[in-house]
């Protein structure tokens, strides 16, 4: 079945447009109950009626209890799949929306729930379709818990929903979304390769001797030896990673004393380390790791680095990435389609599908074209443009019908 032909676009468009207000609901009744990782039962419970509804057949309780996979069976004998992340933030909402949060410090702030409400209706829009004919792929439509640092796209793997051991046969392809405020509406745009970075997180705690701040001598300070280990830190980016490579040590966080004449105990720091490519993400991480001891040591003081590896690079495969360009032209016209040229040093565990299947994540834009910017993704004012939903559904289907 050809993406392109005038009938198969007024069709698709047609069941799109149809649906829409109901999409806009759903995205809205899901933004005013946010859900963090590993507690999206309700969201899921939404996902699992919809499904439901459209005669789309799923497997529920997967990664840990709130994972959905559902499939509809299709001509071949691998499936095309596509992905959307569940959960919320522990953040409080500020946007003063009719569909606002209704739980104090807990938001949508990165869209999940508009990421959720597209996939729902590639869902429904693939089950009208495949009633009125086969389609030409199976299509495997994954909803996955905790994107934001609960793995819970690794959980899916581990629980067989890329290998064909849940529901419907293995993926061939896979293709995932994130609304993009960069970029304006209407457009969407993706890159081969390194798209998003690898991110790891740290802790590190210096140990020294406190006393009156009037007689540092009598002291060993480790707000002092912090200071020698953030600077120090700073130029490993600068003087040990290759310019074109790239890479991030940020640190975040600086915890120490009670009183401003006390020189502490103790001073503990915590931060994260973001790299695209293997050998600079090694170098980050053992300088992280060796520097704070050798800085804490030389200044009288004593340093234990704590250090958790976290979601690998998201890598777009070649072709894919290209086959997804191709299809949003046809879909959107040339101009609404912007490759990015660089990668983002942000994370997402989407990355763990990556390494098992081809697939390709995209950006959809959110920014409004009479707007020159949005609040950006885990703001308080975030919320997810629901202009854009029609456009990530119709991309999902012509991705699948393809």
């Amino acid at each position: 079945m050809a993406t392109d032909t005038p009938g198969v676009t007024t069709r698709l468009r047609d069941c799109i447009a149809e649906i829409l207000p109901d999409l806009v609901a759903i995205r809205h009744d899901l933004h005013r109950h946010p859900e963090l990782m590993y507690e999206e039962h309700r969201t899921s419970g939404v996902v699992q009626d919809q499904l439901k509804q459209a005669g789309v057949s799923f497997v529920a309780d997967l990664a840990g209890g709130t994972g959905v996979l559902g499939h509809l069976p299709g001509q071949s004998e691998q499936a095309t799949g596509f992905r959307a992340d569940m959960d919320a933030l522990p953040i409080h909402e500020t946007t003063g929306l009719e569909w606002a949060s209704t739980i104090d410090g807990k938001m949508h702030a990165c869209g999940h729930d508009g990421h959720t409400t597209i996939l729902i209706g590639a869902a429904r829009v693939l089950a009208t379709l495949a009633a009125e004919g086969d389609l030409p792929h199976p299509v495997s439509f994954m909803f996955q818990p905790a994107e934001e640092g609960g793995a819970g796209g690794l959980r899916m793997v581990e629980d067989g929903c890329l290998d064909g051991r849940v529901i419907g046969p293995p993926m061939e392809r896979l293709f995932g979304l994130h609304g993009w405020p960069m970029l304006p509406e209407g457009a969407v745009g993706s890159r081969p390769g390194p798209m998003l970075a690898a991110a790891d997180r740290f802790c590190i705690e210096i140990h020294g001797r406190g006393g009156h701040a009037a007689m540092p001598h009598t002291t060993r300070d480790p707000v002092a030896a912090a200071a020698s280990v953030i600077t120090t830190l700073q130029q490993v980016v600068s003087r040990h990673v290759d310019p074109v490579m790239g890479g991030v040590i940020s640190v975040t966080m600086i915890n120490a004393g009670s009183a401003f004449n006390v020189i502490p105990e103790t001073c503990t720091l915590q931060g994260t380390v973001r790299a695209l490519h293997a050998e600079a993400h090694e170098i980050l991480r053992s300088s992280v790791c060796d520097i704070p001891g050798r800085i804490a040591e030389a200044l009288g003081c004593t340093a234990t680095v704590t250090y958790n590896e976290g979601y690998p690079v998201t890598r777009n495969d070649e072709a894919m990435t290209a086959h997804f360009h191709d299809i949003a032209r046809e879909t959107l016209g040339d101009s609404n389609v912007q490759p990015l040229e660089f990668p983002v040093m942000g994370a997402e565990d989407f990355s763990y599908y990556c390494e098992i299947v081809p697939a390709c994540f995209f950006g959809l834009g959110l920014c409004p074209t009479d707007q020159d910017e949005i609040p950006g993704l885990h703001h308080p004012n975030f919320d997810f443009n629901d202009r854009t939903i029609a456009t990530g559904v119709e991309l999902f289907c012509r991705l699948a019908l393809s």
